[in-house]
């Protein structure tokens, strides 16, 4: 019997002044969160800055559970929300390599009840059905221009449906969300509009389908063991409980509190699009992978050709529709890959980084970037749904101010 390979338990760690971070500017990052979270701002925060392997910051600040006064630690669990997506398109992917499907293969091929989805058309102020031009495929939800959306996003029609259908519970098996799915009109014709969507929970149905596994035993089977990402699950376990990360009970800027999941309950929709938690520890590891070009201590789950395609461009001439709520969410010389955004240009964006740099972020206020260019990673993980938008440029920003090499 072939003994499996030891899976070392961390990144190895390096001085910053090694890889080329100024120790100085490095510490001030820590100084400003810390200042922020003094203020009541912030229940406290993760960050993680890795360089050619190596980690070379990696700090826990303020409070894990500010309801019990518990202090954050560098294993603290957090709901990554859509950071799930990009390990969920990296499923899709490791599909596509071992020649179980297509990016060009019409959804309906793996999910049949969209073979007879429906574009909505309004004329008039009158909503019409019809049959949408091109079937959307599997490259089109990676890329999120299947013509699906988010109820989050907006109130426009097609969003008040899925408003309506709920398609936020998680309540039912990933199967049925996608059935529950295919009953309602597309807004887009595919293929024509960037919309971010729960075109990612789609592919965890469409995982299920081509795998015959559940997500997460896919997950698990093939990327989070492979790769040693312990603490990384749709739940969490009542031994690991002590670790998750809470928000504020209230809102410090009077804003309506956002309801979280509770990650403590095993739910019935292994959601792909938003479902997992993780630690930046963990994350770390996948980033690492993704740098590598697929591969992390001698486990390759992808080709380098399928992550540069991965990191690459699929927009194109592809319009964003702004939404009601957020606006255009992808800057500007930001086109989309599959699984997350990418730079593809410098001096549009407001925020420093690399052309080729790729992201995403997590509603509850995690986010990513991964710069091949100068060969690092950077993790931020809290638990402030309200403040995303103020710490995440800073936090870019910072990160740059101390790369002096």
């Amino acid at each position: 019997m072939t003994t499996p390979p030891t899976i070392p338990l961390a990144l190895p760690g390096a001085a910053p002044a090694s890889l080329g971070f100024d120790p100085k500017r490095t510490r001030h990052i820590a100084e400003v969160f810390s200042q922020e979270i003094a203020t009541g701002r912030l229940p406290g925060a993760v960050m993680l800055l890795a360089r050619k392997g190596s980690i070379v910051f990696h700090e826990a600040l303020g409070q894990q559970d500010p309801q019990r006064g518990s202090a954050m630690a560098l294993d603290s669990i957090f709901r990554i929300y859509s950071m799930t997506k990009p390990i969920v398109s990296v499923a899709v992917m490791m599909l596509m390599e071992r020649g179980r499907l297509l990016l060009d293969d019409p959804v309906a091929k793996y999910l049949p009840e969209f073979s007879d989805v429906k574009v909505a058309h309004f004329e008039a102020g009158q909503m019409n059905l019809r049959p949408p031009q091109q079937a959307p495929t599997v490259q089109n939800l990676l890329r999120h221009t299947a013509g699906l959306t988010y109820e989050k996003l907006g109130s426009e029609p097609v969003q008040a449906m899925y408003a309506t259908a709920q398609m936020d519970s998680r309540d039912r098996s990933n199967a049925e969300f996608s059935k529950a799915l295919a009953k309602l009109p597309l807004m887009f014709e595919p293929g024509t509009v960037w919309e971010y969507s729960r075109a990612t929970d789609l592919l965890g149905a469409l995982v299920e389908a081509v795998s015959g596994q559940t997500l997460g035993s896919f997950l698990q089977d093939h990327i989070l063991g492979p790769l040693g990402m312990v603490d990384t699950a749709f739940s969490v376990p009542i031994e690991k409980q002590h670790h998750l990360v809470e928000p504020f009970e209230n809102d410090p800027e009077g804003k309506p509190p956002v309801p979280l999941f509770d990650m403590r309950l095993v739910p019935k929709m292994e959601s792909g699009g938003a479902g997992l938690a993780s630690t930046a520890k963990d994350y770390a590891r996948f980033l690492q992978c993704l740098l590598n070009e697929g591969e992390l201590f001698g486990q390759r789950i992808l080709s380098p050709h399928t992550v540069r395609l991965m990191a690459s461009d699929h927009l194109g001439a592809i319009v964003q529709h702004p939404s009601q709520r957020l606006g255009f969410m992808l800057n500007p010389g930001t086109g989309f890959g599959l699984g997350f955004q990418v730079r593809m240009a410098p001096g549009m964006d407001s925020l420093p980084g690399s052309v080729g740099l790729y992201s995403w972020g997590g509603s509850a206020g995690t986010t990513f970037w991964v710069d091949p260019a100068q060969e690092f990673f950077a993790i931020l993980m809290t638990q402030a749904p309200n403040q995303r938008d103020y710490y995440r440029p800073r936090f870019r920003n910072l990160v740059y101010a101390a790369l002096v090499d």
